[in-house]
């Protein structure tokens, strides 16, 4: 078995995609640690988008793994056609993947985002701080205090999937 961990964004019928999103990965892995849910505003300002980390253990290796990612986003409706970019039903990226290390079929291991953008730090140390970035070898709640505030505005929004509330302060 092999620990990994996803960020989840939408800014497409957000709510019901993360809702989806989260009963699929809930059928495939059974057991998700789960961040809470935060809104931010895309890099460019053009939109809002929820985000959050969901962390698993599956038995699936790499390559199906990232086939199985890519299929629930197409299932979502994800287009990804350049000018429909600003336009994301589901965007599920593989943050880390055990300690893997480097390029895999295209994927950067762990992702570069991690230390970049604070809506995928921020909620993969709710999920993971105590685990270690495999690089670095700092833990990723170290890695989100170091981070700077201007990283990127966050705030947790209130969500609830199938009873359960996932909202906490960041």
């Amino acid at each position: 078995m092999t620990w990994a961990s996803l960020s989840i964004g939408s800014n497409l019928r957000a709510r019901e995609n993360f809702g989806s999103c989260l009963d699929m990965l809930l059928l495939q892995f059974h057991d998700l640690v789960l961040s809470s849910v935060f809104e931010s505003v895309a890099d460019d300002g053009s939109s809002t988008y929820l985000n959050m980390a969901a962390g698993f253990e599956t038995e699936l290796a790499l390559p199906e793994l990232v086939r199985w990612l890519k299929q629930t986003e197409t299932k979502h409706g994800r287009n990804r056609s350049p000018e429909r970019k600003h336009e994301v039903a589901l965007d599920l990226d593989l943050l880390t993947y055990g300690e893997q290390t480097g390029t895999f079929d295209g994927i950067v291991l762990p992702h570069p985002d991690i230390l970049t953008k604070a809506y995928v730090l921020w909620p993969l140390a709710q999920i993971a701080g105590k685990r270690k970035h495999p690089v670095l070898k700092q833990s990723f709640a170290e890695l989100r205090r170091q981070q700077t505030p201007g990283a990127g505005s966050l705030k947790p929004v209130a969500f609830d999937w199938h009873g359960r509330k996932l909202s906490s302060p960041a």
